[in-house]
């Protein structure tokens, strides 16, 4: 293992234990709630993003139990979007789900994607893209109800 594949494999433990927007804010009028569960792992996550008037996101709370990445992803997320406008999240979520299909061919740009730049290496491992898609997928789903 790299130095550097280390020094992201310790960034995402820390981010599965200190997990950023974790627990549900209250809902009002302007926010949406999506459910999400990896049927193949089991990993589970209820996310709620709340946008203001302009659509923009305002803020993003999660609750939800898995392994590592899906937990890490879900925190990275939380505080890469907040304040966001929505055509910018829209982007910043086909980014990263291009990214995790590629098998490794693509890595996410660290000045867009901050932390969840160290996600780019689960894209060699198929079976561990739908973890770290969960909350992606999630936020995507809210976005398109709020």
């Amino acid at each position: 293992m790299s130095g550097l594949e280390g020094l992201y494999q310790e960034l995402i433990l820390d981010h599965s234990k200190a997990r950023d927007g974790f627990g549900l804010e209250d809902a009002d009028g302007r926010s949406a709630d999506s459910h999400q569960r990896n049927p193949i792992c089991g990993d589970e996550i209820t996310l709620r993003v709340r946008v203001d008037e302009d659509g923009a996101v305002r803020d993003v709370s999660w609750e939800g139990a898995g392994c590592s990445i899906s937990q890490a992803s879900a925190s990275m997320l939380t505080g890469l979007v907040e304040g966001m406008p929505r055509t910018e999240a829209d982007a910043l979520i086909a980014g990263f789900r291009e990214v995790l299909r590629s098998r490794g061919k693509l890595t996410l740009d660290e000045d867009m994607f901050g932390d969840a730049a160290a996600l780019s290496g689960v894209s060699r491992y198929t079976a561990r893209v739908k973890c770290a898609m969960l909350a992606w997928v999630a936020l995507e789903d809210g976005l398109s109800r709020a």
